[in-house]
This record gives structure tokens, C-alpha cells and sequence, in this order.
């Protein structure tokens, strides 16, 4: 998401703007005896998502199927799901919504199932046992005119869509919690995991997603576009769209593959900012110290609205008109990249511990904007002024970043706390120690779910020094802290 926005309470901070069944390795551990089997839980105990996720499995992989069909909202679609069971499990459940499910089956086999508020809750045909690697597949229709409310905050809905519907085509928003309208999920960023589309289409349109394009077949007029991510990503950042797109294909730090996809109407505008990419990439690499985390990356413009720039893994999306065709637009792109890093690649295990992802994405934004002289919103000193402000005025209202009073607030309100922590820290510490902090967490945590106490702890290790009441007063503090000085 874009960071530092002026909201709703009159903030003044500046816009600086994811068939046959195999284990682990090869090889089943222990089973535990099928008739201790129990149903798992139906939520993964997030405080304030409490209705996301669930327990009993940890996923391997997502294989999604969608069949895109003009003049219709109604996809005819699939999800296959390979799990491995952490308990015995007599039935499990999946995050779902605003889709019509029309068969369940788990390695193989048909398996009873029902829906129960944004459930889907599976029964197989005989329990799986502990350590066990399960495959479900899924069949459904889903329907792209679905906007189910969330649960966080159904009387004050996110004025964003999901589904994303264009003239010839969509993208998706899934940002905190509607991922599952897309497919049955653990829609929660602790269980990650691969991910792979297959998307059919007209062949006279392209279809996008996150990874890699490992085939595209035709049949008639109709083409199967196959992207699949070669790393686990939280379900928070899926992506997949379709429409007319002009691909440009360039070459980022060590050979890595970019390619961005924009509108055609707005391509040309948009390209200057998109030759800007390979140059971030490698700005960002030294800065932090460490190699881009996955095997492609680039981003996605698409045409008309987009609620927001969102870093959707891999392939970061935009409203191309609004955020790919402006310069003062150059630093959201430089902290939808940093989200790859923080936030995809180190997902947060809580959505309390949100301020990780954001507060470095904004923090970078920001120091890249003053060394590229994006200027229009003032120098280094004055965001980081109108950051304290924004802290000031609305952290009574919307709670500190790491224990906000409402779910919905972790869009908005975990980047000025983020931001002036990681400033205040990085001028107690210096540059070469904070960077290598900055490396340590991601290297250490690359891949895997992280939370605040785990960057409190490589903060101490790496600094030799007990940084912990600092850190906790920023991101726990009921008022905002002293603005950060080299003495404090």
C-alpha cells in the first residue's frame, strides 16, 4: 500500500508515495493414530483479524484456475491445495467467500463440506493423520461481482473493490483480508506458500500474475496463460488480471528478470517512470545490503481505478494513470519495491506487527525521495516533521502501530510510528550498524513470518546495546515519543 496519506481525521503527513499427494522431503513422519483425530481450529488467533486463517495444516502450495469468458462475471474456476496436517485432523477449514462451491474432494476423494459465515469447512472421507501431505481440490464459480463485507468493519466498509473489473478484463485487491473472495484459502501472511494461475482468456487478451510465465497455450480463439511463484507468498498479495497490456522487458542487479505490463492508452507515458525500475532495484540492494528476494519482478499498470498502489508479489500494481505517469508518483513505486523485501518476502505473524512492512517501506521511500530530489513534498527534515505530526495527532485516536484499536487502521496508521522508529534508530546507531540490522533481520527472516520482538532481538544483537525500550516506546507507546534526535 502507499504510504504516509492524509486521512479522514485531517492527518498532514505528505504521500510519499501481494491428484496424488506427496511429503515433505519425500518422506511421512510419525503418524499420529487417526482416532485422535480432531477438527482443526477456525482461526489462526490473529488479535485483529480473528476470523482469518486456520489450524490444523500448513500450506505448500496454491495451484488457481480461473476461465475468463467476456459479457460475464461468473468464472468457472478451481484451486487445487497441497497441505501438510500439524494435527490429526477429522475436518478442517478454509477462508471463503462470495464464491459458489460445487465439489470437495481430499486426495481423491469426495469430502463433505459446508459453509458457515466465510468458512469452508471440510470433512474428509477418513482423517488425516499428523505429518501427513494432503491435496484438496476445489471446484467453484467465482463471481467477480462479489463484495462481501469484512467482518473487521462491517458498518464502515474500505472503500476499495476486490475483484476489479475493466472493459476487458480485472485485477485483484486483496489487501488485509478479501483474498479468499478470490479462492479457498488460509488467508492469513504466517502460512505462506506457492502459488500458480492458470488463466484462460480470449486469445486476443493477455493475462498477468505473480512469478514467473511458464506457458502459454492456444486452443481455438482461447489461450491458458501459467504463471507460478517460485518462492511462498502471503495470500494478501496474490495477483492475477487480465485485459490488453504492453510488456516492457528489461534487465535488473544480477541478471534479474523485470517486466512490467501497462495499459496500452498509457504506456508511453508511463515508460520513463518504468525505466526507473532496474535503477530502484539496485539503489535498494544497497541500502539494505542484501539481494532482491525473489526470481522476477516488475510491475502492473492497469487502466481506469485502482484503489491504490499495492505490492502485490513480484509485480507491484498501479492505476496507471495515477500512479505510473507522474514523477512525484516515483517514490510510491521505490516503496511498493521495498515492499518485496518487507512485508512479501518477511511477512509479518500478526497483523499487530504490520508497522515491520510498512515503516520500512515508507522509510525508504522517503530517503530515496530526498537523494533523487523528488522534492514536491519538502526535504528529508520536513517528512520526517509532518510524520511526527501525523503521529501526534492521530495515535490517541487509532492506538499505537503495533496495538491499533481497529483492524482496518493497519492501511494506514502502522507508517508514521514505522517511519520515526526506524529514524530514530538508525541516527543512534549510524549507518553501517543500522544497515546491518537492516540485512540481519531480512537474511535471517527471509522467506518466513516475523514479528516485532524478533527485530527487537537482531536490533540488540547487532548493536550491542539494549534498544528495546526504544523500540517499544514507538511501536507500543499509548503517546507519541520525543521527536528522534541523535541524543535521544
Amino acid at each position: 500500500m502507499p504510504e504516509l496519506k492524509t486521512t479522514r481525521r485531517g492527518g498532514v503527513l505528505a504521500a510519499v508515495t501481494m491428484v496424488t499427494a506427496v511429503t515433505l522431503s519425500g518422506l511421512s513422519a510419525p503418524a499420529q493414530a487417526v482416532d485422535q483425530a480432531t477438527p482443526g481450529a477456525r482461526s489462526i488467533g490473529d488479535r485483529l483479524f480473528a476470523y482469518l486463517g486456520n489450524g490444523g495444516y500448513d500450506v505448500k502450495s496454491y495451484d488457481v484456475s480461473f476461465d475468463y469468458q467476456p459479457g460475464t462475471t461468473a468464472m468457472k474456476s478451481s484451486v487445487q491445495i497441497k497441505a501438510t496436517a500439524t494435527q490429526a485432523l477429522s475436518e478442517f477449514s478454509l477462508d471463503s467467500a462470495g464464491q459458489k462451491i460445487t465439489s470437495v474432494s481430499v486426495d481423491g476423494r469426495p469430502a463433505e463440506f459446508r459453509l458457515k459465515d466465510e468458512k469452508l469447512i471440510v470433512t474428509p472421507k477418513h482423517a488425516l493423520p499428523k505429518g501427513q501431505t494432503f491435496q484438496v481440490d476445489i471446484a467453484y464459480v467465482a463471481d467477480r461481482t462479489a463484495r462481501p463485507t469484512s467482518p473487521a468493519d462491517p458498518n464502515n466498509p474500505l472503500h476499495v473493490d476486490y475483484w476489479y473489473n475493466k472493459d476487458d478484463g480485472f485485477a485483484l485487491f486483496g489487501q488485509p483480508d478479501r483474498a479468499h473472495v478470490f479462492f479457498p484459502m488460509n488467508d492469513h501472511p504466517r502460512d505462506k506458500a506457492r502459488v500458480t494461475f492458470r488463466i484462460t482468456t480470449p486469445s486476443d487478451l493477455q493475462a498477468v500474475a505473480n512469478g514467473t510465465l511458464q506457458s502459454r497455450t492456444t486452443h481455438g480463439d482461447r489461450a491458458t496463460y501459467v504463471y507460478s511463484t517460485r518462492d511462498p507468498i502471503a495470500t494478501q498479495v496474490v495477483q492475477a488480471a487480465v485485459g490488453h497490456f504492453k510488456e516492457l522487458r528489461q534487465t535488473g542487479p544480477h541478471s534479474l528478470p523485470v517486466r512490467s505490463f501497462v495499459t496500452p492508452d498509457l504506456y508511453d507515458k508511463a515508460e520513463p517512470q518504468l525505466k526507473l525500475i532496474p535503477g530502484q532495484l539496485e539503489w535498494l540492494e544497497n541500502k539494505i545490503g542484501s539481494r532482491y528476494p525473489f526470481e522476477t519482478y516488475g510491475v502492473l499498470g492497469v487502466k481506469g481505478g485502482y484503489a491504490s498502489a499495492l505490492e502485490t508479489a513480484t509485480l507491484s500494481t498501479f492505476s496507471a494513470e495515477a500512479g505510473l505517469t507522474k514523477p512525484s508518483e516515483v517514490p510510491t513505486m521505490l516503496h511498493e519495491l521495498v515492499h518485496q523485501y518487507f512485508g512479501n518476502a518477511v511477512s509479518v505473524k500478526n497483523w499487530d506487527d504490520m508497522w515491520l512492512s510498512e515503516g520500512h517501506a515508507s522509510y525508504y521511500a522517503l530517503l530515496y525521495k530526498a537523494e533523487k530530489g523528488y522534492s514536491g513534498g519538502g526535504t528529508f527534515e520536513d517528512d520526517i516533521k509532518r510524520a511526527y505530526e501525523y503521529d501526534k495527532e492521530t495515535r490517541p485516536q487509532t492506538g499505537p502501530p503495533g496495538r491499533l484499536k481497529t483492524a482496518m487502521e493497519v492501511l494506514g496508521s502502522t507508517n508514521a510510528g514505522g517511519v520515526l522508529m526506524l529514524h530514530g534508530l538508525h541516527l543512534k546507531v549510524g549507518d553501517a550498524v543500522f544497515q546491518k540490522i537492516e540485512h540481519t533481520f531480512f537474511d535471517r527472516f527471509r522467506h518466513k513470518a516475523a514479528t516485532t520482538q524478533d527485530y527487537i532481538d537482531v536490533v540488540n544483537e547487532v548493536s550491542g546495546h539494549d534498544c528495546t525500550g526504544y523500540i517499544k516506546s514507538w511501536i507500543y507507546g499509548a503517546q507519541t515519543p520525543e521527536m528522534p534526535t541523535r541524543s535521544n
